[in-house]
């Protein structure tokens, strides 16, 4: 990245227990306000598919709990956010881009905390509102030296397992990833 670029930028270690996080837009889930709500919206995989090709929500999803390392980047068209060097270097996947509708702010959280007053801890960013183009990369943070202590955990200023890039939608793109699963399997 250079100097004159601008972006908006979150990071944090986020966890899940339900097997997927996931960015998501609070104002089209102020509905779900208890464990039932949650189900009605959330618990079938029809009903997160159906999320996602609405723009609601976007998995970052390798199909297990966890605690992940996230870094949320948010550009503008004349400014578009991107890989850093080292990310870049370390990246092993990306995804095809999903739509995300903002309303205004993006959270980040595993999904089972998806609700219309989201519980502290979740990770939040101002995104400009109106429709965006989030591509998701899996980064091997543990492949760069110097990035564990001795115990194998990542040191301060480790790389991230995911770098979310949001940035403004190009005008008549209408193809976007729609699968719960954020990559593609390595043969297909």
């Amino acid at each position: 990245m250079t100097a004159q670029q601008s972006f908006a930028e979150v990071s944090a270690t986020v966890a899940t227990d339900a097997g997927m996080l996931v960015l998501w837009d609070a104002r089209r889930f102020e509905a779900v306000v208890d464990d039932d709500t949650w189900e009605d919206e959330l618990l079938e995989e029809e009903d997160i598919v159906r999320h996602i090709q609405e723009g609601a929500l976007v998995p970052l999803n390798v199909g297990g709990d966890g605690a992940f390392g996230v870094v949320v980047r948010s550009g503008t068209a004349a400014a578009p956010a991107g890989l850093t060097e080292r990310e870049a270097a370390h990246r092993l996947v990306a995804s095809q881009p999903y739509l995300f509708v903002s309303h205004g702010r993006v959270l980040t959280s595993g999904i089972e905390d998806v609700a219309g007053d989201a519980p502290d801890g979740v990770l939040e960013l101002p995104v400009a509102v109106g429709r965006h183009a989030v591509a998701v990369h899996l980064i091997d943070w543990q492949a760069e030296a110097g990035s564990r202590d001795e115990m194998g955990r990542p040191v301060s200023g480790a790389l991230p397992d995911f770098v979310v890039l949001i940035n403004p939608a190009p005008p008549g793109q209408g193809t976007f990833r729609t699968a719960p699963t954020t990559f593609e399997a390595p043969n297909g």
